[in-house]
């Protein structure tokens, strides 16, 4: 028997014989809608890692046929051509990045902790692995794909849309004094991710949690006593 994790020659001979590992398939050739959907999650996956890992320049389509073992017949039967597969792979990750549908945004007591909790969302996702490696790649690709740009900015103009509202209701009701809600839920944004992110990228020492959950806190408390009204 051969090792765990390796093929005997009869095997490998059998699977080079395979024009394409891909989905099984029902009677009449077609593969079921299981099988269909594991394969496209595999090529994905796969494009995924390819992509975030070389850059889109150096990566393929038959890199990516050869890694998900399907033939360039599978793939463009899917896709049609390498910008159609990053603008898939993107979507997906944002996608991914956003809170599940079951969390709820906007709770807490009272402000400073309502803001706290989104403040923590926020890192938790831009700080992902796949985040800090999707932001490297589309800098480095925006000028060829500005509208996967625009995908890439659409969670950050939803939180700024969110958190404008809860600043404008507060300023209405007196606690905050505020002209434009607008420009200060960017500018509260970007205290919360420049310099976490910048450091995860490699400019300076990346935070620990105890310094990402200490960060959040004194950026709501610095943002909110620069909006409070004077007593």
């Amino acid at each position: 028997m051969p090792p765990a994790g390796r093929r005997s020659k009869p095997q490998a001979k059998a699977a080079k014989a395979l024009p394409d590992a891909g989905p099984a398939r029902h009677r009449g050739g077609r593969p079921s809608r299981t099988a269909s959907e594991q394969l496209g999650e595999r090529i994905l996956d796969v494009a995924t890692h390819l992509f975030l890992s070389h850059g889109y320049g150096t990566t393929s389509i038959e890199a990516v046929a050869r890694r998900a073992r399907i033939s360039k017949r599978t793939f463009y039967h899917r896709f049609d051509d390498k910008p159609a597969l990053f603008g898939a792979v993107v979507h997906r990750i944002i996608d991914r990045l956003r809170p599940p549908a079951n969390v709820r945004l906007l709770e807490g007591a009272n402000l400073e902790d309502v803001l706290r909790g989104l403040a923590g969302l926020i890192l938790h996702a831009a700080l992902s692995p796949q985040a800090i490696a999707l932001h490297r790649l589309i800098v480095a690709e925006s000028a060829k794909f500005p509208k996967l740009a625009a995908v890439v900015a659409e969670p950050t103009e939803e939180a700024i849309t969110l958190i404008s509202g809860l600043l404008e209701h507060e300023a209405r009701v007196g606690s905050l004094a505020l002209s434009n809600p607008t420009f200060a839920a960017q500018q509260f944004l970007h205290m919360v991710i420049a310099v976490p992110q910048r450091r995860a990228m490699g400019l300076g020492p990346p935070m620990t949690q105890k310094e990402i959950d200490d960060w959040a806190r004194d950026v709501v408390a610095l943002f909110l006593n620069g909006c409070r009204r004077a007593v």
